[in-house]
């Protein structure tokens, strides 16, 4: 009897060691939520709401966003180069809409997002390309940690 107890308590330990193994499945649809995210976000950003805009990333210096090359860290140099080039008085704003958003979650609190954002201005697109962004789940909220958008050639 204490040997089939025992293989019991060691087959019990094995299952508790692979279930704590086991990658987490998040909370909440992922999907959803985030795709609602970016729907915000593109309203912001139409409405002239870069701090709205800006509110869906993490405000650390940690933050990154990658594009044309180039490597920004911080979540005030990403609000900076965004005031600079789009929010500035008497620069142009296209309207902005993403579509084809897939969502991939990696553990409970973590996400891989890849979408295509576009510009439109009138009736014609100035600018689209897809871009991967990673998230983090703080509390109710999805906040965007990295940010690699690319362009689709002219």
């Amino acid at each position: 009897m204490i040997v089939g107890a025992r293989r019991w308590a060691w087959g019990m330990s094995g299952a508790f060691i692979l279930a704590c193994a086991a990658p987490k499945v998040p909370l909440g649809d992922p999907q959803r939520e985030i795709a609602a995210l970016l729907s915000r976000s593109a309203g912001d950003w139409n409405r002239g709401d870069l701090a709205g805009f800006m509110s869906d990333y993490a405000p650390d210096s940690l933050t990154s966003y990658v594009s044309g090359g180039h490597v920004l860290y911080g979540w005030q140099k990403l609000f900076d180069r965004y005031q600079a080039a789009y929010f500035a008085p008497g620069k142009t704003r296209d309207s902005l809409t993403f579509d084809e958003v897939r969502v991939r979650p990696l553990t409970v609190d973590l996400a891989l997002c890849t979408a295509r954002f576009a510009l439109h201005r009138g009736g014609s697109v100035t600018a689209s390309g897809p871009f991967t962004l990673l998230l983090q789940k703080r509390g109710s909220r999805w906040l965007i940690l990295h940010d690699h958008t690319s362009s689709d050639p002219r």
